[in-house]
């Protein structure tokens, strides 16, 4: 198991608090990020991601998307 993470506090992080920054995607989640708030790069921007029991073991960028979905572009000759 990877972690190249600051280890945040082990108590859920107070209202109010900035989250935490990251641009490491393959980082695994542990049961003490549970509650706090990341910034996950996804090679743009960086997008909140709030961690949940279920995401335990698994890794930061699944949560993330790195596409932009497709969308048909609209023709003006309709």
């Amino acid at each position: 198991m990877w972690i190249s993470l600051p280890l945040p506090r082990k108590l859920p992080a107070p209202p109010g608090t900035p989250p935490i920054k990251t641009q490491k995607r393959g980082a695994t989640i542990l049961p003490n990020f549970v509650g706090l708030k990341f910034q996950v790069h996804n090679g743009k921007i960086y997008q909140d991601v709030v961690i949940t029991e279920e995401m335990v073991g698994r890794k930061l960028g699944e949560f993330v998307a790195t596409r932009k979905r497709f969308t048909y572009k609209q023709s003006k000759n309709k």
